[in-house]
């Protein structure tokens, strides 16, 4: 008993004694770590989920200041007073390749109708930008916004980045030069409307472009051009920027239209200009001169 009382007392005088308050601390910690070692994989997958639904909640908002006035408020599309045109059309499934193209290039959101939108420095940060690509992607499936491997030939070697350019280039001329002229310059359309130029234009831009047919560009699915097919094209027009004039002066890359009018204007111009100089200091005129 003698014995037991004074491992007791030992006991009792110990964890009275400073040490032991940090040895229960020290302890304390190694089981909250292990607890939160065996939990954090159903923590974190929570933390995205809950991070998603926070993106869409974001983007619903900036929607609602600054895009539900022509496109609804829950981008169904608003119609105009007049009840045959719409103010704005429905986003239901138009994607988030389509946001990120008219957010990024600054066409939208619009500062007023017409015609066609012009492309103007972005009104979004990128943040924002992903924000309102997450809420449209979630009110319907669409094209989502491609990734560098798909409009990019840099994984490719020397040889079959030639073929996508060949490639890509029979292709613009087939579908795509009727509009953006057979250099990329772009070109006049009916009713007040252009196809800009392509040079200078983000690649991913491009390939948005042919994915989603903003305004009255066709849209090139994946059953009417491969998604190989867009990279090509996207490879042909960037080659057309490092390619030297060989022709010349180009008068703006217009084809016919510059090419006729400096014909006319230059050429034949000159030409009646010259005819009637020679008429005007020919030998006879002089000799009516002198007999007068």
């Amino acid at each position: 008993m003698r014995l037991l009382n004074r491992s007791a007392g030992r006991i009792s005088r110990h964890r009275r004694g400073p040490v032991a308050g940090l040895l229960v601390i020290l302890l304390g910690l190694l089981i909250t770590g292990s607890v939160w070692a065996a939990l954090a994989p159903a923590n974190a997958e929570r933390g995205d989920s809950l991070s998603a639904q926070e993106e869409v909640d974001a983007g619903r908002e900036l929607f609602l200041v600054s895009c539900a006035f022509c496109h609804g408020q829950n981008g169904e599309g608003v119609v105009a007073a007049d009840g045959k045109s719409q103010l704005g059309p429905s986003l239901v499934g138009v994607g988030a390749a389509a946001v990120e193209f008219q957010v990024e290039t600054g066409r939208m959101p619009a500062v007023q109708p017409g015609q066609q939108l012009a492309a103007k420095p972005e009104t979004f940060n990128r943040e924002e930008t992903e924000a309102l690509m997450a809420y449209v992607a979630s009110l319907g499936p669409g094209p989502a916004a491609p990734e560098e491997a798909d409009y990019s030939i840099d994984g490719l070697s020397e040889s079959e980045q030639r073929e996508a350019i060949v490639n890509g280039g029979n292709l613009f001329l087939a579908n795509c030069s009727a509009c953006h002229n057979f250099e990329g310059s772009g070109g006049a359309m009916p009713w007040g409307k252009h196809a800009p130029p392509l040079k200078g234009v983000d690649d991913k831009h491009m390939y948005e472009a042919m994915l989603t047919g903003p305004q009255q560009m066709p849209v090139f699915s994946e059953g009417v051009l491969r998604p190989e097919d867009k990279r090509d094209i996207i490879a042909y027009v960037n080659s057309l920027e490092d390619n030297p004039g060989y022709g010349g002066f180009s008068m703006g890359g217009l084809g016919p239209v510059s090419e006729g009018a400096f014909a006319w204007l230059v050429g034949i111009g000159s030409l009646v200009g010259f005819a009637y100089w020679i008429a005007a200091h020919t030998t006879r005129s002089k000799k009516e001169e002198g007999e007068a």
